[in-house]
């Protein structure tokens, strides 16, 4: 199943979502009015919307994410290297270190990702 688009403010909601799920609705509503300014209408219409598209679910007033932060973050970094760079994530890892330098660190976690793959 693909992964559904999350916006910007949803993303928002989301991540509040994500710290405290499960959650009841009415928790949410006052998270979201003190954390995003959101007024109550606001809130219930971000989860109507995000339960249609199969990201939340709310069930007796309690809301729970069918989608986690990972699986978000991942069809976000896939979507941009297909559209950005005709899916080549070397194109893509090539202009990300043009304007940031690896530290030694970051070189050796990704050496141990590219070796777990060669497994």
């Amino acid at each position: 199943m693909e992964t559904p688009k999350i916006f910007e403010s949803e993303y928002k909601f989301c991540e509040i979502l994500w710290e405290h799920e499960p959650v009841a609705s009415s928790e949410l509503v006052r998270l979201c009015f003190e954390k995003l300014e959101w007024k109550k209408s606001t809130t219930y219409t971000v989860i109507r919307r995000l339960t249609e598209r199969g990201v939340l679910q709310s069930k007796d007033t309690i809301v729970t994410s069918l989608v986690s932060k990972e699986e978000v973050l991942s069809a976000e970094s896939a979507q941009v290297v297909e559209k950005s760079f005709a899916g080549s994530l070397p194109g893509f890892i090539a202009a990300f270190t043009r304007k940031k330098k690896l530290s030694r660190q970051e070189i050796d976690e990704i050496q141990k990702m590219i070796d777990s793959f060669k497994e």
